[in-house]
């Protein structure tokens, strides 16, 4: 048996209870986040997931507002105690939850977005949420918690410090202003479903290779011959 990490944060963190073998990053399907070379012309952020507190979106909103950008927020409200402390008294003309969209919609919605923020309140293992905004192009404007600081580097996202608003609002305007296709590159180059693919059937190769081994060592020490009709 072998363990796997999605991230290296988690391979430390769970280090202490097992051998890790190795790090293989979530992958996701490029193609179904298609890029979209251009934001939309009203400059909105975006922040999407299950609304639940550890998601951090009260954070999100407030950062929002003080950086002077209008947010749409899409999700499931999976805690309505949540949504309705913390949410809804926030919502207003420029702060707009959409609902739970289909895929297609959600794409174009993030997409079309300016940048999108991620507030964890947690130590995220990896962050599909990033991986998905990036192959849109859309740049990421983040805490800096968990695996997400690995995911994202200068060309395409922004780090604020955890839990900070007025971090999160400098973060977002300095994401505003890069290059959309730098963020899509850096998601084909390590958010990819083909490549994480491929490095798990590599460790299975690896996985298999004594099993091998050992039956050719059994066959040679016990010849078998073979008899068919003629």
């Amino acid at each position: 048996m072998r363990f796997v990490a999605v991230s290296d944060t988690i391979r430390g963190l769970w280090s202490h209870v097992t051998l890790i073998d190795r790090t293989i990053p979530n992958g996701i399907d490029l193609a179904s986040f298609p890029f979209q070379p251009a934001a939309s012309p009203d400059r909105y952020l975006v922040w999407y997931g299950r609304i639940v507190a550890e998601k951090g979106l009260h954070l999100a909103i407030d950062a929002a507002r003080l950086a002077g950008y209008p947010l749409r927020i899409a999700g499931p409200i999976s805690d309505p105690d949540y949504y309705a402390a913390e949410i809804l008294p926030r919502l207003g003309a420029d702060v707009t939850h959409v609902g739970h969209l289909e895929h297609a919609a959600l794409g174009a919605l993030v997409g079309g977005s300016s940048a999108f923020l991620c507030t964890p309140r947690w130590e995220e293992p990896f962050g599909l949420v990033v991986a998905e905004a990036l192959a849109c192009g859309t740049p990421v404007a983040a805490f800096a918690r968990g695996a997400i600081p690995a995911l994202l580097d200068e060309s395409c996202g922004t780090l604020a410090r955890a839990d900070d608003v007025a971090s999160l609002a400098d973060a977002a305007r300095r994401a505003v202003l890069l290059d959309r296709r730098a963020c899509r590159l850096r998601a084909e180059a390590i958010c990819d479903a083909d490549v994480m693919i491929d490095r798990y059937e590599d460790l299975y190769e690896e996985m298999i290779q004594p099993t091998r081994h050992a039956a050719r060592g059994r066959a040679s020490d016990y010849p078998i011959t073979l008899a068919g009709a003629a």
